[in-house]
């Protein structure tokens, strides 16, 4: 990397952790809102008028106006990276494939080789090309976050041919622009959570566990029993979590406002040709996902390498865990 890139790149972190913490209590406010809101209704044939408060219009507004400058400086600070990065003389185009379910392995073998292409001085920019239902919310965030960090020094354009659903949808919103096939399905917008309670089958077959634990939470989600009351809550408020997050980052990256962020948010997908200008920018096929890539690094005639996949991992759902994954494929991955 060319010197003080990182105190760039710092700068712009730290920008960006200013725009999601603004993001998450603009998110608070308008969920306290909608939590606080009475429906009309007829008293004596009279509506009962009810007044919003002038104090929380102007605040969403004024946090709105915050996010933008925000953005606006993340957008400058972006420029000025990759102007310091753009590679001299020939120019190489990286395609970078994510196929498959998404976990540990996949992030294993991504963020190195992702790392390596934004120090690589020969490679001008990246075709992110995802073909994925999506996977585990960890391993999903943790490479969402490194294609965040790598489209700063280099624009990234994420491509599908066929699928990029839940987490492969999720890492896709990190590049600067999204290209997919017309019937590509895209989308899936949601976190799914999967727990098993085989309580009646281990009775059933004369199996007694018995559990020695420290906390009456440290068993939550196992198998052997089912969960109570209190432990629904907890999981529920920790999948609201990871959905906030993920409306966040389509919102962010897609720039849309989180209210039309919410519209797509029902966990479906759509077809690309459905969705263009909101979900994804153009259709089309790899080879105008490279031309796209060519013209915002103004060069004619790029060389195009295709870099290793990585080997398929023996993905599974082994026990109860929350999941970025598209729901038509939970079946066939449990491991029980």
């Amino acid at each position: 990397m060319k010197e003080n890139l990182w105190k760039y790149v710092s700068a712009v972190l730290i920008l960006l952790l200013a725009v999601s913490s603004v993001a998450v209590v603009l998110l608070y406010a308008q969920n306290s809102e909608l939590k606080s809101y009475s429906p009309l209704n007829v008293t004596n044939g009279s509506p009962v008028v009810v007044e919003t408060s002038l104090n929380a219009t102007c605040n969403g507004t004024a946090y709105r106006i915050q996010i933008e400058e925000l953005q606006s400086q993340i957008r400058f600070l972006q420029e000025q990276l990759r102007a310091k990065n753009a590679p001299q003389g020939n120019t190489t185009i990286a395609i970078v494939p994510v196929f498959g379910l998404i976990d540990d392995y996949t992030a294993l073998h991504l963020i190195p080789l992702l790392r390596d292409i934004a120090k690589n001085d020969s490679i001008g920019g990246v075709v992110l090309w995802i073909e994925s239902p999506g996977g585990y919310v960890g391993s999903v965030r943790e490479i969402y976050s490194t294609v965040r960090k790598l489209d700063m020094v280099k624009p990234v354009v994420a491509y599908t041919g066929g699928l990029a659903a839940s987490g492969g949808y999720y890492i896709a919103v990190a590049a600067d622009k999204i290209v997919a096939d017309p019937l590509a399905q895209v989308g899936s917008i949601g976190v799914i959570y999967v727990h098993y309670d085989l309580q009646k089958n281990y009775e059933m077959n004369g199996i007694k566990v018995d559990v020695f634990k420290t906390g009456p939470y440290k068993d939550m989600g196992a198998e052997w029993r089912g969960l109570t009351e209190q432990e629904r809550r907890i999981i529920e408020d920790q999948l609201n979590t990871y959905f906030q997050a993920f409306l966040r980052a389509v919102s962010t990256g897609r720039d849309m406002p989180l209210n039309e962020t919410r519209e797509y948010a029902t966990g479906r997908t759509w077809f690309a040709v459905n969705v263009t200008g909101s979900l994804v920018d153009e259709t089309g096929s790899i080879d105008d996902a490279v031309d796209l890539l060519s013209k915002m690094l103004n060069v004619s005639n790029p060389r195009v390498v295709i870099y290793n996949g990585g080997q398929p991992s023996n993905f599974g759902i082994f026990g109860s865990t929350a999941l970025l994954l598209d729901p038509r494929y939970v079946n066939a991955y449990i491991g029980g």
